[in-house]
């Protein structure tokens, strides 16, 4: 009887022994690359793509740090949440100074110089009125707000009622505004994710967050071949490529009118309200998509110049030298339209290939990368 206890006992830590090893070898097996990693946020999907040599245990280790640094932005600045960050800071008393997380500062202080360089075409405070337009968390009926009932709105908005202590990480309202951040907090995400990565010692990735994008290093290392993008053709009934771009360490944001919107008496009214009036934009820019280091700029200055429009987006874009593609409606057709900026980063030869217009200092003078 010792006997056979000793034997199973023996027995046991023979097939322990080998559990673990067999969690060791699948840990360290080699995967083969690219490696893609996919999953929801903030009511969208994120995607990132890694070409860096791995193994299995390094990919969970770098799935489970980009869910926290994903649920970490959601839990900090979604309008979604009751218990986020955000949601308290818009329920804090005006005037008093409240304690604020690193990101979210650095988030609203982004914001507040995209504000400032733009005019007011990008302002965080819109959200009382996004909500009344009936595309923000109070899902309002899908009518066309009173006139009455937008001066009221208009009135706490401003993004001048939002002051900020970064050294200090804390802000406080001054005025009764409502602070909604959907419109860069998923840039942040994006930079925040990458920066994850860059922190792991990932050389090569792309992150895709709800179409925010940005880009590290090649995706086939030994050929050296960039990471290529596709920009949309801005339509409601379909998915097509207008251009393909290839995209080397950098970012790219964009901002269209064509998904998000309803309609209301034969009036089509888009997601994308113009804090200056108060109401859904009516120009022909259909979408811009703004290259910039941080996708957090490149998400704010996309909306900023969305709400503009082509002309008035185009001088911002000069006077700031963005880097800016935007497509522009004439009729049934789609005009590219670039600023000097994405030329001198894409070069003139790509330029030329994909008919893109160079916008030059005058609204209505432009030229194509061939001087016609």
């Amino acid at each position: 009887m010792r006997q056979e206890g000793h034997v199973r006992r023996y027995g046991g830590l023979i097939a322990l022994l080998m559990l673990a090893l067999v969690g060791c070898s699948e840990a360290d097996r080699e995967l083969d690359s690219p490696v893609t990693l996919e999953g929801n946020i903030f009511g969208t999907f994120y995607q990132v793509t890694m070409a860096d040599s791995l193994t299995q245990g390094q990919v969970n280790d770098i799935e489970a740090g980009i869910q926290q640094e994903l649920e970490s932005v959601d839990q900090a600045m979604s309008t979604y949440r009751d218990d986020a960050e955000l949601m308290a800071f818009n329920q804090s008393p005006l005037g008093e100074w409240q304690p604020l997380s690193d990101g979210l500062i650095d988030v609203l202080a982004i914001s507040q110089s995209i504000a400032e360089a733009s005019d007011g075409t990008f302002d965080i405070t819109v959200g009382d009125l996004v909500n009344l337009w009936s595309f923000g968390p109070e899902a309002r009926p899908e009518e066309v707000p009173s006139q009455e009932a937008l001066n009221e709105r208009l009135e706490r908005v401003g993004y001048d009622a939002i002051d900020i202590n970064s050294h200090a990480l804390e802000a406080r309202r001054t005025r009764d505004v409502f602070v909604d951040l959907s419109a860069i907090a998923k840039g942040h995400a994006t930079d925040r994710v990458a920066g994850y990565l860059d922190q792991q010692g990932i050389e090569h990735y792309l992150v895709n967050l709800g179409g925010d994008l940005i880009t590290q290093g090649y995706r086939d290392i030994d050929e050296q071949t960039a990471w290529r993008i596709g920009i949309e053709v801005p339509e409601d009934h379909e998915q097509r490529v207008q251009h393909v771009l290839p995209l080397e360490s950098i970012s790219v944001a964009t901002s269209g009118d064509y998904r998000n919107y309803f309609e209301a008496d034969g009036q089509r009214y888009s997601h994308t309200i113009d804090p200056r009036n108060g109401r859904p934009i009516t120009h022909d820019l259909a979408s811009v998509s703004v290259f910039h280091p941080s996708n957090a700029w490149a998400d704010g200055w996309a909306t900023a110049l969305m709400v503009a429009g082509d002309e008035e987006g185009m001088a911002m874009a000069r006077e700031h030298d963005l880097n800016v593609l935007m497509l522009v409606r004439e009729g049934d057709h789609w005009r590219s339209e670039a600023s000097p900026a994405f030329a001198q980063y894409f070069g003139d030869e790509l330029v030329e290939s994909l008919a893109i217009e160079i916008a030059s200092a005058g609204a209505d003078d432009r030229e194509t990368a061939t001087g016609d």
